[in-house]
């Protein structure tokens, strides 16, 4: 699998009802469970006083990433990505390329 570095802002529209957020909000988290044991999420991080994600993702290709893996979050209609394919450095100290 590929690795990739997915930052995903997330915008609310203002019309949005509440009720529909909070349970988009809740399966939100139910489906990034799923995506990490099926191997796809790796980590996920929130940068300190931001409302948006960055991770470290994996997909066989970046179709799959949008199509099967990205496309299947709750919020992602409501969401703005930028994707950045990834490779290990050989100067990783984690790594052994």
């Amino acid at each position: 699998m590929k690795e990739y570095l997915v930052e995903l802002t997330t915008a609310v529209p203002e019309d949005a009802d509440p009720a529909e957020v909070d349970r988009r909000r809740a399966a939100e988290a139910v489906r990034a469970g799923e995506l990490a044991a099926a191997g796809h999420l790796v980590r996920l991080w929130r940068p300190v006083g931001e409302l948006r994600s960055i991770g470290l993702w994996r997909a066989a290709d970046e179709a799959e990433l949008y199509e099967k893996v990205l496309g299947t979050l709750p919020l992602w209609p409501w969401m703005t990505p930028t994707v950045t394919a990834v490779r290990p450095h050989p100067n990783d100290p984690g790594c052994v390329v």
